[in-house]
């Protein structure tokens, strides 16, 4: 008789133990048809920046965005006659991959503002990435770029990648040599659009004077993996009244670059 109320309490316990793995696996949040696992977050898409107010360059439209760069380098001018407005005859400028630093898009992202303002700090915190000439403002024309490296800016995670270069070429068209690419990606545009930077826009350094325009490049026929470019978010770069004719000038810039392919 004992053995047999040790036999019945022991089978008590033991349902009174199983019983809560009972109510574990009736509670599964194993996915159905009828109760679905929920959906992954959707993904950032970047915007193209707007300047806020008045007419706005036109659109991608279905083309599809490949980088985000910052640039660096100088907007080149030349004067016809003392107090003249100095005519633009090309620019240089190296180039950066900064598309994971748009906000919301990776665990390096920036805020809104500090990518807004992010070319801005590389015009007043980071040195000239070009060789310049000794006896001129200008750059060395023999030899502008130095050799390809990655950009350190203060606040960001890790240095920005080289991806390029910018320039005009013999024929003055505005070129974009995207070696750092590793695919071939070129280049060469004309100029369907711009706008005037928005008044609170960075004023440069060395000489302050205004930011240049937002531009809408599109091919010409000769690219290679790039369809269009946009020049945005501009900090500095126009030029100064002349002072006298043949002065030439050579001032400082960035900017952020979005680059398309159809």
């Amino acid at each position: 008789m004992q053995s047999k109320s040790l036999f019945a309490l022991f089978s008590a316990l033991a349902l009174t133990s199983a019983s809560p793995l009972r109510r574990r696996c009736s509670n599964s949040t194993i996915p159905t048809s009828t109760n679905p696992a929920p959906a992954p977050p959707a993904a950032t898409v970047p915007v193209l920046p707007t300047t806020g107010s008045g007419t706005q360059l036109a659109g991608p439209d279905a083309a599809t965005l490949k980088h985000i760069l910052v640039g660096h380098g100088i907007q080149n001018y030349t004067c016809t006659a003392a107090g003249a407005n100095a005519t633009s005859f090309g620019a240089l400028a190296v180039l950066w991959e900064v598309t994971d630093l748009y906000p919301g898009t990776s665990s390096s992202s920036l805020s809104e503002a500090d990518f807004t303002a992010l070319t801005a700090k590389v015009l007043h915190t980071t040195d000239m990435p070009l060789n310049m000439a000794a006896d001129s403002a200008g750059a060395d024309t023999s030899a502008p770029f130095p050799a390809p490296a990655d950009l350190t800016v203060d606040g960001l995670s890790a240095p920005a990648k080289f991806l390029g270069h910018h320039f005009f070429d013999e024929a003055n068209t505005p070129t974009f040599d995207l070696s750092g690419a590793g695919d071939g990606e070129l280049f060469k545009g004309k100029k369907d659009a711009n706008v005037a930077a928005p008044a609170d826009a960075d004023k440069g350094v060395d000489p302050v004077t205004s930011a240049v325009d937002w531009l809408r490049l599109s091919d010409k026929g000769t690219s290679t993996g790039v369809s269009l470019v946009y020049r945005v978010l501009t900090a500095g770069g126009n030029a100064v009244p002349c002072s006298a004719a043949g002065e030439a000038q050579s001032v400082p810039y960035t900017a952020q670059y979005w680059i398309y392919a159809a």
